[in-house]
């Protein structure tokens, strides 16, 4: 018998430990196809602020193939299994897990994103977290979806003025059980804080670890161009913010619209108000004070005394701390000192998956060679062919394929400053040939880097703040790509205004 209807299968996004094992395993056979590269570099000193800065960085006529004694090209091919802390096809997660330093990817990253955990689970094991939304949402009645834009809007600052990024995973922890209570889900909550933070990202006007060594390195004015950037800034935040406005709206009317409806069931159970004991305590405003205190003299430090990974995770840990031991005087939630460190344990495991992915996402850069300019690898060739290509283009089109491939190239390579190093030194006399300003280049360069943050599963911030919003990230591909072509489309509009106005 005929069915009169075939069976609709739907289609799930895969694992995100599945997908980077996917693009592992094309990684590793690139380099059986691709022979390895490298360039010579040179220290570049440029000035910031009144202060002397240097990187280290590529000469873009340096690039060779590397060959060997015969003269032919060197394809290394990566092995299954590699013995000695060298790194094979097998090895991949451990190799990426132990790589970088405490500055950052992978084992400062993966140590950042656990000690937040850890220190967040300290605060909401006082609950005085979840009294403060009791008396949030008792106050703003009515005007709730006020906290929306205004949210945006100051996240989007934070990343705009002092690249505000890993950052937004400990504001997550606070504002998207907000955001459920209230009525939304947890993606309205990540579009407030991580979102909002790489929309100011991306189109910055003073941004340190983007914009900045970008133009230092590319020989443009440090911080010059401002009036163009901050009006860039300013329209994409209010784009950013509309859409996030409408989608709110849509599902205060409807929840289950929400992609997240069953994963939100767990900030739901949370918040009702039948379970919690409504009453916002000396002790529970104690521990709110000391996270916004802390919060205070994180940003104090980013921005007085350029504090980065290593800093900022004391801090938290500090904020936790303190925490713990006024909800111990005060018996909030009936605490004891060893629940101190059970809250730190839950916290941390929460956020285990998102830590693990960041080592998983650097073991790509690690079958590929790495991503040091100066010793061999596939990296370095892929870098060095795309930039020959696009030095073919008519001027307008070598700047749109400037940012494609920053866009692109930021799949691999996260970090803003690492990204920086790495291409502005080949992009920017290839500006030069194709007739486009460096100061387009950096543009190019900075709408890429930024906005692709935003989806690609290899950003250890993006995972970090999924992880605390309970959304994996298939289900966060499948909301977020409409609001991608978006930014897709608008930084292309402002790259080719900003190559027909010379700027």
């Amino acid at each position: 018998m005929k069915k009169d209807k075939k069976e609709k299968v739907a289609w799930k996004v895969p694992h995100t430990f599945v997908i980077v094992f996917g693009v592992v395993v094309l990684a590793a056979l690139l380099t059986y196809l691709v022979p390895v590269g490298q360039f010579e570099t040179e220290e570049v000193t440029y000035s910031q602020g009144g202060e002397e800065s240097s990187r280290t960085v590529l000469i873009p006529d340096s690039f060779s193939i590397v060959t060997d004694n015969e003269g032919n090209q060197v394809r290394e091919g990566t092995k299954l299994f590699e013995a000695g802390g060298e790194a094979g096809f097998l090895n991949y997660v451990f190799e990426g897990l132990v790589s970088g330093d405490k500055w950052g990817s992978a084992v400062g990253v993966v140590a950042f994103i656990l000690i937040i955990g850890g220190a967040f689970g300290i605060i909401l094991r006082t609950k005085a977290i979840e009294q403060g939304i009791l008396s949030v949402i008792d106050k703003t009645k009515g005007k709730e979806i006020l906290i929306v834009p205004i949210m945006f809007f100051l996240f989007s600052l934070g990343g705009a003025v002092f690249g505000m990024g890993e950052e937004a995973i400990a504001f997550a922890i606070i504002l998207v059980p907000l955001m459920v209570a209230l009525g939304y889900d947890a993606i309205t909550g990540v579009m407030i804080t991580y979102v909002a933070t790489q929309v100011g990202f991306a189109t910055s006007w003073m941004n340190p670890f983007s914009v900045a060594i970008a133009q230092g390195v590319s020989d443009v004015p440090v911080l010059s161009g401002a009036p163009f950037r901050i009006a860039m800034w300013a329209v994409f935040t209010i784009i950013g913010i509309i859409f996030t406005w409408r989608y709110a709206a849509r599902i205060k009317k409807d929840p289950k619209k929400s992609l997240s409806y069953d994963t939100d069931s767990y900030f739901r159970k949370q918040s009702e108000l039948q379970d919690l004991d409504a009453k916002f305590t000396l002790g529970h405003s104690l521990v709110i004070l000391t996270l916004i205190v802390g919060l205070g003299w994180i940003i104090w430090g980013v921005i007085e005394n350029a504090y980065y990974i290593p800093e900022i995770a004391s801090q938290f840990f500090t904020i936790g701390l303190v925490s713990g031991l006024i909800a111990v005087v005060f018996k909030l939630n009936n605490m004891k000192v060893d629940d101190i460190a059970e809250g730190f344990v839950e916290g941390a495991k929460d956020l285990l998956p998102a830590a693990l992915i960041v080592g998983m996402a650097k073991g790509i850069v690690i079958i590929l060679g790495g991503d040091s300019p100066d010793a061999p690898s596939v990296l370095n060739t892929m870098l060095f062919g795309a930039g020959q290509v696009i030095g073919d283009f008519p001027e307008t089109l070598s700047a749109w394929f400037m940012y494609a491939f920053q866009s692109v190239f930021n799949f691999f390579v996260v970090s803003g400053s690492g990204q920086a190093a790495l291409t502005m030194p080949l992009m920017a006399p290839l500006a030069d040939i194709a007739g486009v300003s460096r100061q387009v280049a950096v543009l190019a360069f900075q709408l890429g880097d930024g906005l692709t943050n935003i989806f690609v599963p290899t950003s250890a911030a993006l995972l970090g703040t999924l992880g605390a919003a309970r959304v994996d990230w298939g289900t966060w591909a499948r909301f977020i790509w409409k609001f991608m072509l978006l930014m897709i489309a608008m930084a292309s509009l402002f790259i080719v205004i900003a190559t027909l106005i010379n700027f």
